[in-house]
């Protein structure tokens, strides 16, 4: 069977990751049979999850698992998820993965006022632990987004590039059901997760409030919500 090694759910949702959750939705939808495993990233391949293990084969990062399953699985998947993504898809996920995402952790990690919500990831932890270790996380978060670039700027100024980057996935939209057209594809478990987890999760931020008014991409969420199922105490309330 196929084994998701993950972080535990988190925030009230499926998972407090986009890239664990657009792996899940994925297998999910796909119909594939899976169980998840809470682990920590330390101890993964590349000290990061979410990582696949399929048939003896060990797969990490997100892109790659995808991929992997759209090549071992492409006569059982439905024919829009075994489509691999088209150019300006990329672009997109890129956009949402590489710039939006960095955004969001701004405020998710180094705003006080998400500070308790974002220690539940590390209740497992023996109590004495819990605090050097939110605060070296926090840290590294803080390096992490000044290397990125978007750390060097301001909270306005990064809730500008957000907003922009939000307008410009709702245009990739338009009017159409899910972004790869009539039925989810790929592009949708990527663009799902990163909006669950931008506008789902109990952090307030101007960027979580310009995309709860894009009404577009909350209705999509919903469709996707629907289609992917949803676990009590999970999924956030319809």
């Amino acid at each position: 069977m196929i084994e998701l090694l993950q972080f535990a759910p988190g925030m009230g949702l499926m998972n407090a990751s986009p890239f664990c959750m657009k792996v899940e939705i994925f297998l999910r939808l796909a119909g594939l049979e899976y169980r998840t495993r809470a682990v920590a990233p330390l101890r993964t391949p590349k000290g990061k999850l979410p990582v696949l293990r399929d048939a003896g084969r060990t797969i990490a990062d997100s892109e790659a698992i995808v991929a992997y399953l759209q090549a071992q699985y492409a006569a059982r998947l439905p024919p829009a998820l075994a489509v691999p993504e088209t150019g300006p898809q990329l672009l997109l996920r890129r956009t949402i993965e590489e710039h939006l995402y960095f955004a969001a952790l701004r405020w998710r990690w180094l705003d006080e006022g998400a500070a308790p919500h974002t220690r539940v990831f590390f209740d497992a932890l023996p109590a004495p632990l819990r605090a050097p270790v939110f605060a070296l996380v926090r840290r590294k978060m803080r390096r992490d987004l000044v290397g990125q670039g978007l750390g060097r700027h301001g909270g306005d100024e990064i809730c500008a590039k957000a907003r922009a980057d939000l307008d410009a996935v709702a245009g990739f939209l338009g009017d159409r059901p899910f972004f790869a057209g009539d039925a989810p594809g790929a592009i949708d478990c990527c663009a799902y997760a990163f909006y669950a987890n931008l506008a789902w999760v109990p952090v307030e931020s101007p960027m979580k409030r310009h995309a709860l008014e894009i009404q577009s991409l909350g209705a999509f969420a919903d469709r996707m919500k629907s289609l992917a199922g949803r676990e009590a105490g999970v999924w956030p309330p319809a």
